[in-house]
């Protein structure tokens, strides 16, 4: 068994190569974008499917195919390294090569088809609401979020894992009688394949609705006690409880209205920067999504300093309902182990990508909790 320092230790150099090739992929991304608009090939191609076809119908679709396939082509080697590599090399993953590319068939192939819903969306409503084009995509957008979400346990999840319901009968029903008692509606509890890919624990409270359900990883079923999947499962729904969907929901919503206002106010100088005609040219569609990527950048810690204040009332929430503390402290700490999470991070990488308290801190406040 590995000592404590030497665990740390191969956390932090897991963190730190994750975040740098985070911070790579993303740098990576704009440097193209730019380039993409700023040598004109994004205006050649759109041409060039323009003379193949009048109708945006078939203009649309088949440039985001095509701009897409490039990046993917061109980004291959650093998502090779991040999602792939890495996760390998620390022992995380246990996932064959051919399965992998299944998987980024599968991720691709769905994120084409979201894409391809909300560009025509964009378009159509840009040519009809030529005003307040903005906040009637902005509108689009969190309604089609929200449909995502709904069928996502339903029509995305089972594409890359396999679940089925809960054949531990006494944790089960120990998970349900905690729904009940803390009013959470849900469909049941299924159990993951997750140990055919990764080594990682997670459990999830998903949908919306109907759909919501309670989706229990094997890895984590397999090695956690039922105290500590019951405490769990209770911060699961502890966001429920204290309304942080809606909550989310709520700032979710203000960064896509106020992104696409954005655009709305300043794009004009943009586009003449990159000689575009006007954003209903199909050729200034990687300077929207340029938007979001600087957009993105800009919010991602202030969306994060919020999630890290509900997740730290959520595990408070947790703690009062199951009042096990103890049960909490060593789940937090099986899963910085298993997670390789980094318990100590740089304060500007925790200002940044944490969207949870550092585990570290989530053990101190529970030793300081009074129940």
């Amino acid at each position: 068994m590995s000592s404590p320092l030497k665990a740390q230790n191969r956390s932090k150099v897991y963190s730190n190569f994750k975040y740098a090739l985070a911070i790579i992929d993303i740098i990576y991304l704009v440097v193209l974008l730019i380039a993409f608009l700023g040598t004109g090939l994004s205006a050649r191609l759109a041409g060039w499917l323009n003379s193949l076809s009048a109708s945006k119908l078939l203009t649309v679709p088949l440039y985001i195919f095509v701009a897409s396939t490039f990046y993917y082509i061109l980004s291959f080697p650093l998502n090779y390294c991040r999602s792939y590599q890495l996760e390998h090399k620390f022992a995380l993953s246990t996932q064959k090569l051919n399965d992998w590319l299944l998987d980024q068939l599968k991720g691709g192939l769905i994120s084409y088809a979201i894409s391809l819903i909300l560009a025509a969306a964009f378009y159509s409503i840009l040519s009809r609401f030529t005003d307040i084009w903005w906040l009637v995509i902005s509108i689009f957008w969190i309604i089609f979020s929200l449909v995502l979400a709904k069928l996502t346990p339903i029509l995305i999840i089972p594409l890359f894992f396999k679940y089925k319901k809960l054949d531990d009968e006494v944790l089960r029903g120990r998970i349900l009688r905690l729904a009940e008692r803390m009013k959470v509606k849900i469909l049941d509890v299924f159990e993951i394949d997750f140990s055919k890919k990764t080594l990682k624990a997670n459990a999830a409270f998903v949908g919306v609705g109907k759909t919501r359900r309670v989706l229990l990883a094997d890895t984590l079923k397999n090695k956690y006690t039922h105290d500590e999947i019951e405490v769990i499962l209770a911060h699961e729904f502890s966001h429920y409880k204290l309304k942080h969907l809606i909550k989310l929901l709520l700032v979710n919503s203000a960064v896509i209205i106020a992104a696409f206002y954005l655009i709305s106010v300043s794009s004009a100088a943009a586009l003449k920067i990159f000689n575009l005609s006007g954003l209903s040219d199909i050729a200034a569609l990687p300077l929207v999504v340029l938007y979001f990527v600087f957009f993105g950048a800009v919010t991602q810690p202030i969306e994060a300093f919020f999630s890290r204040i509900m997740e730290k009332e959520a595990d408070r929430l947790a703690l009062k309902i199951t009042g096990l503390k103890d049960a909490f402290i060593s789940t937090m700490d099986k899963l910085g182990e298993q997670n390789l999470a980094d318990r100590k991070p740089n304060p500007l990488i925790k200002f940044y990508f944490f969207d949870h308290p550092p585990i570290d801190e989530r053990i101190d406040m529970a030793k300081e909790e009074k129940l």
